[in-house]
């Protein structure tokens, strides 16, 4: 059994902090509404999230995981998005069942942390503030706080630095293949979330470090 002692962990909001799509979900069906097309509906929106704000609009304006609509179609739609996701990141959103004892333990053994999510500034420290665990993290990267956001290792890179912590004493706590990819190009180890969107694939398949199936599951490796 592996067993991880790292000076920081850095943790994902989306699929791994937080179920999201249900706020998503209903933004992406009020704007396809308002654009006269059909409802893409909770569990296909469950699929698409990952990739911030813009890349989940373009993926409900073709109605599939890759491909790009026409400028236009994004111009018209990514303001309406927006306009509603400012209103509703943090209605029908929650902790995931085990987050909150993960974060006391963590916390309790004096363990930094840092939050890194690829959702911007905007929506992430309402969302933080409003769920209650804006103040367990000593850095939070956005997906706009940087030049670059995973699966680039710069956001990790940056908390590490940040923090006065190297690399290699660094934990990354994620869902998706781009918490993955950026953990492994920043040389911290990964520990993934079962539960998480990672596009309806098995996160196991990207063979991190290890996979849990709650945050409470953290003591046992720590």
């Amino acid at each position: 059994m592996k067993i991880f002692k790292p000076k920081l962990v850095m943790i994902d909001v989306d699929g791994t902090l937080v179920d999201s799509v249900p706020d998503l979900a209903y933004c992406v069906d009020q704007m396809m509404i308002k654009l006269d097309r059909p409802e893409i509906g909770v569990e296909r929106v469950r699929h698409w999230v990952g990739n911030g704000v813009p890349r989940l609009v373009e993926r409900a304006l073709i109605g599939q995981l890759d491909g790009s609509p026409t400028k236009e179609e994004f111009d018209k739609a990514y303001p309406i998005f927006l306009d509603l996701y400012s209103e509703n990141s943090s209605v029908r959103s929650h902790l995931y069942e085990g987050v909150k004892e993960g974060l006391d333990y963590l916390k309790s053994k004096n363990y930094l942390m840092g939050c890194v999510t690829n959702k911007a500034e905007q929506f992430t420290l309402p969302l933080l503030k409003s769920l209650g665990v804006f103040d367990y993290f000593k850095i939070v990267i956005s997906g706009d706080t940087l030049d670059k956001k995973k699966p680039d290792p710069l956001p990790l890179i940056h908390g590490a630095s940040f923090c006065n912590v190297n690399p290699k004493e660094c934990l990354m706590l994620g869902d998706s293949v781009s918490d993955v990819k950026a953990a492994r190009a920043a040389g911290f180890d990964i520990v993934c979330m079962s539960y998480g969107y990672n596009h309806g694939n098995n996160i196991a398949d990207e063979n991190p470090d290890l996979v849990i199936d709650s945050m409470k599951q953290l003591r046992e490796f720590l």
